[in-house]
């Protein structure tokens, strides 16, 4: 199987120029094919000589590689499906990860997968109950990002699709290097943010290395609550991670939030509301409260509005600044939680 060269830096471009016997500066035009005008073949790089091309060709392939599904939803939303082989254990396994296409008015965001399945096992998550098939790497991220319809016209980027970010911390990391490089996309970091239930290790190399958005998925604020529904609160309790957030600077450009799914019952009373402001206060922070879209075989409905409005406002109250966020693509199972990796259709 051939190399790919999607995922690859500026330097790992120019190296792969020059063991093709090529000039170094063909990795520069290498990275502008690919991440600048995104050409997913080797024939749209018209600056590169045919020789140069068929020396690259014989050794390696752009990466690229089209989805093989696409829904779309009544609000505008589009999930696609793209296959895999992704790194596990025991070498490489073939599966399918979705990427969800948010518009809103001026924005078009893409909600992108860092893995197939997920090790964290939320028991209101989709993507958490059918387990774990392996880390995409930075070739298979940035695929996400290149080879959808609305590709150029993206502004904005959430790690908030399938898998865990700090749970393949390398391979995101490496993809936040093409999307904010100049010779990458050259976004502004402001323009990504990156979810997680709070790997701590992972997590900590993440806030001294990059300057992207942080979302945290915290969901109950009592420590054998949130366990009942987030096993990883064994390993990393949900105060330990504040704790370590509380040690950065959210004043300024980087934000950090915090994701609150909301379930009947079970978290969206005034006692939580009342030990979520002692949880966060002081804190620089937002949270968004989420509604629960109900999966099979778990407890619990979604809160009544009535509850989510009394809940935001509460927060709102105690100084602690609190949305509720708008539901997309419900009808197409590409809403937060509902992720499978299965098979859409046109």
């Amino acid at each position: 199987m051939k190399e790919k060269l999607l995922g690859k830096n500026l330097r790992e471009l120019q190296e792969a120029a020059v063991q093709c016997g090529l000039k170094p500066f063909v990795g520069k035009q290498l990275a502008e094919w690919l991440y600048v005008k995104k050409a997913g073949s080797f024939e749209r790089m018209t600056n590169i000589s045919k020789a140069s091309r068929e020396a690259l060709e014989q050794r390696y392939c752009t990466g690229a590689q089209a989805p093989v599904g696409v829904a779309g939803s009544s609000d505008g939303t589009r999930k696609y499906l793209f296959p895999v082989e992704c790194s596990t254990h025991s070498g490489t396994e073939a599966s399918a990860v979705e990427a969800v296409m948010i518009p809103d008015s001026d924005r078009k965001t893409l909600c992108v997968s860092c893995q197939a399945g997920c090790r964290m096992g939320c028991k209101f998550c989709m993507t958490g109950r059918q387990g774990w098939h392996g880390n995409l790497d930075a070739a298979d991220i940035i695929n996400q990002f290149i080879s959808i319809e609305e590709s150029t016209e993206l502004t904005n980027t959430v790690f908030m699709g399938m898998g865990e970010p700090m749970d393949n911390y390398d391979a995101v990391s490496k993809a936040i290097e093409i999307l904010t490089a100049s010779w990458g996309f050259g976004w502004s970091p402001k323009r990504i943010t990156v979810s997680s239930v709070g790997l701590l290790p992972s997590l900590k190399r993440y806030l001294d290395e990059q300057k992207c958005h942080l979302a945290i998925s915290l969901h109950n604020p009592f420590p054998e609550e949130r366990l009942r529904i987030m096993p990883v609160q064994k390993a990393y309790p949900v105060s330990e991670v504040i704790s370590l957030i509380r040690r950065y600077d959210f004043s300024g450009q980087r934000r950090v939030s915090f994701e609150y799914t909301m379930f009947d019952g079970f978290n969206d009373d005034k006692v939580h509301a009342d030990a979520l402001i002692r949880l966060l206060r002081g804190l620089e922070c937002r949270v968004n409260l989420i509604r629960f879209h109900k999966i099979p075989d778990f407890p619990y409905d979604c809160a009544s509005d009535t509850a989510m409005k009394m809940f935001m406002e509460r927060l709102n109250n105690n100084g602690i600044l609190c949305t509720i966020r708008t539901s997309r693509g419900e009808d197409i199972l590409a809403a937060c939680g509902m992720l499978a990796g299965q098979h859409s259709q046109q």
